[in-house]
C-alpha cells in the first residue's frame, strides 16, 4: 500500500532515492510468498506459499512493485517491463484481461524506469520522462487520461517529459515531476488528492505550488509524503488515525498537513489503515490502526501519532501490505509483522506477529513490495 487490495500502492521505494535501482555489481533474484489465488506470486501456479520462493531462474530483475489487489510488476536491468497476477481490468498492460501466473513482458520497449500499481490500475514512467497508465479507469478517472475509459495496454498521460515517478492509490494516482512539484488525480471522496476539496479529477492537478516534494506513498484513501527538508505530511481519510495527526485531529484532511515538527523523515509506506516511516537516523516508526499487531509495537493498540518500533537505528527500507509491514535493515536482513493468515509474512507459518520477526537468515535482501496478503522481493 503500498495498500493493495483495498489499499493500494504505496510503492516500493529503494532507500532515499525513489528512483534508485540496484547497482550492476550484483545479480538480483526475484522471490515471492503469501496468497496466490490470482497467480500474483509469479510461480506458474496458484498455490500459496508461506516462505520465500524464487520466481524462475533469471537474475536480471531491477525494480519491483505490487498493486493494491493481486498483481505485480517488475522492471529488468535491460529496461523491459514485466507483469503477472490478476488482470480483470487489464491492469497487467498486456492488451487483454487474462490472468497470468508467471511474468509476461509488457510490449517490447526497453526504457521503462519506474512502475507502480494501484487497486486495479498501474502507472509507469519511461527514461524519457513520459508518464503512462493502464487498467481500471471507469470508476474514478484514475488513469489521468481525461476520460473514464478502461485500457488494457499503456497509454501516455499528456505529452510532458518532466515526470519523475508516479504511484497508485486505491482509485487515485499521484506523481512527482522532476521540478519537485506534486500532482494527483482520480477518486477524491476523502480528500485524498490533497487539492483542498473532494472533487474527482480525470487528469493531473497540481497540489499547491511547492517544488520541494521528495517522496510520496498512497493508501486506499490517504497519502503520506516527505519534503526535501525532511518534514512529513499527510492528507485524505483519517478514520483509522492513519494520518498521524494526533487524537485532536481525527477528521479527514483534503490538503497536506504536517505531521509533528521534525525534519528528519526519510521515506514512508501506507497500508490499509496504518502507515510506517524511516528517519534519517535509521529508526523505524508507525501509527494508525494496529489490527493484528501490524504497527509492530508488541500490541494491538491504535496510535494516532508516530511511535518508534524498538530502539534500533539500522532500518533502511520499508513497505506496507493491507495489514502487514516488511522492512529491510542495513545488514541486508528482511523482517515482517502483522497479519499472517496466508503466510504473507514469509515466516513459514500462518501465525500473526505484533513485533518484527526475521524472514529466514539471508543478509542479501535488497527491496520488498507487498500487495493484498502477498509479497515479492529482490535478493542478490
Amino acid at each position: 500500500m503500498s495498500i493493495r487490495q483495498m489499499f493500494p500502492g504505496s510503492i516500493v521505494k529503494p532507500g532515499f532515492n525513489p528512483l534508485a535501482t540496484p547497482t550492476v555489481t550484483y545479480t538480483y533474484y526475484l522471490n515471492s510468498w503469501g496468497a496466490n489465488s490470482s497467480g500474483q506470486l509469479g510461480l506458474g501456479n496458484t498455490t500459496p506459499v508461506s516462505s520465500p520462493n524464487q520466481v524462475g531462474s533469471l537474475t536480471d530483475w531491477s525494480y519491483i512493485t505490487t498493486g493494491a489487489g493481486y498483481h505485480s510488476h517488475s522492471i529488468k536491468t535491460d529496461g523491459t517491463l514485466w507483469s503477472w497476477g490478476q488482470n480483470n481490468n487489464g491492469q497487467l498492460g498486456l492488451g487483454n484481461t487474462t490472468y497470468r501466473s508467471s511474468p509476461n513482458q509488457v510490449g517490447s520497449l526497453t526504457y521503462w524506469l519506474y512502475v507502480s500499481g494501484g487497486y486495479f490500475h498501474s502507472l509507469a514512467t519511461k527514461t524519457d520522462g513520459t508518464l503512462w497508465s493502464w487498467g481500471l479507469n471507469s470508476s474514478s478517472g484514475q488513469l489521468g487520461l481525461g476520460n473514464m475509459v478502461d485500457y488494457s495496454s499503456p497509454k501516455q498521460i499528456g505529452s510532458l517529459t518532466t515526470w519523475s515517478y508516479a504511484i497508485g492509490g486505491g482509485y487515485f494516482s499521484m506523481a512527482v515531476k522532476t521540478d519537485g512539484t506534486l500532482w494527483s488525480w482520480g477518486q477524491n471522496n476523502n480528500g485524498q488528492l490533497g487539492l483542498g476539496n473532494t472533487t474527482p479529477y480525470s487528469s493531473p492537478k497540481q497540489i499547491g505550488a511547492l517544488t520541494n516534494w521528495l517522496t510520496v506513498s498512497a493508501g486506499v484513501y490517504f497519502a503520506i509524503a516527505v519534503k526535501t527538508n525532511g518534514t512529513l505530511w499527510s492528507w485524505g481519510s483519517n478514520n483509522g488515525f492513519q494520518l498521524g495527526q494526533s487524537t485532536v485531529y481525527t477528521a479527514n484532511r483534503s490538503s497536506p498537513v504536517q505531521v509533528g515538527a521534525l525534519t528528519n523523515w526519510l521515506s514512508t509506506a501506507c497500508g490499509l489503515y496504518h502507515a510506517v516511516a524511516v528517519k534519517t537516523d535509521g529508526t523505524l516508526w508507525s501509527w494508525g490502526t494496529s489490527s493484528f499487531g501490524v504497527l509492530g509495537l508488541g500490541n494491538t493498540t491504535n496510535y494516532s501519532s508516530p511511535k518508534q518500533i524498538g530502539a534500533l537505528t539500522i532500518w533502511s527500507k520499508v513497505e506496507c501490505g493491507a495489514y502487514t509491514i516488511s522492512a529491510i535493515k542495513t545488514d541486508g536482513t528482511l523482517w515482517s509483522w502483522g497479519l499472517n493468515g496466508d503466510g504473507q509474512l514469509g515466516l513459514g507459518n500462518t501465525t500473526n506477529r505484533s513485533s518484527p520477526n526475521q524472514v529466514g537468515s539471508s543478509t542479501t535482501w535488497f527491496s520488498v513490495a507487498s500487495g493484498n496478503n502477498f509479497s515479492i522481493a529482490l535478493q542478490y
